[in-house]
């Protein structure tokens, strides 16, 4: 079942089942529209030379839904939208399958176009999910942020040694940069300490 938030004619969703495009572009079909324009992020079956075997997505769901929500409202508006839709797909996703499908509607074109493209490299910029490439045999995985070229840090079959600190809501990719966007744990002082600038 899909966590989902809806705010006039934005809408965006969490889930772990899988994505259904028709849908997508019904949540945004308006008589007011000449353009829908949909976007499908698939899992591709290598990354830099090495066969993938799967994709694993994670977030924090509620700071992730809040960012996305923000990220299509800036983007109607910037751009003159009908609507937007936008849902990612969590869990373990076959080389094939979809992950992200973003869809727009807009009176021209034009708009819808650049709306698709802008709403995609926001969402893998800031939105709280984090994704595992898991390459099998000996390659073990890497966790890394969703964002392309993002390091990761790599995982080996059954060993805990290299495998990121978890976090409350996901993997702790970047443990020297507490508290940021998730990524590390929330650091809590008392009335007497000072945060260290």
């Amino acid at each position: 079942m899909a966590k989902e938030l809806q705010e006039d004619t934005c809408y965006v969703a969490l889930t772990h089942d899988h994505l259904d495009s028709t849908s997508m572009i019904d949540r945004v079909r308006s008589p007011k529209a000449g353009a829908i324009v949909l976007f499908a992020g698939t899992t591709r079956d290598n990354f830099a030379g090495k066969p993938v075997k799967e994709l694993q997505y994670t977030s924090y769901e509620p700071r992730a839904l809040q960012t996305m929500l923000a990220i299509c409202k800036s983007v109607l508006e910037k751009h003159g939208l009908t609507s937007i839709a936008m849902i990612h797909r969590l869990g373990v996703v076959p080389i094939g399958e979809e992950s992200i499908l973003i869809t727009v509607s807009s009176p021209h074109r034009q708009a819808a176009w650049r709306a698709g493209e802008e709403a995609l490299e926001e969402c893998k910029a800031k939105v709280e999910v984090w994704k595992k490439e898991e390459f099998g045999g000996k390659e073990g995985g890497v966790w890394r942020a969703n964002r392309d070229g993002a390091e990761g840090v790599r995982i080996d079959d059954g060993r805990k040694e290299n495998e990121p600190a978890a976090g409350p809501h996901g993997p702790i990719l970047r443990p020297t940069r507490p508290g940021e966007r998730g990524h590390g744990p929330v650091v809590h002082l008392n009335s007497t300490e000072r945060p260290v600038t």
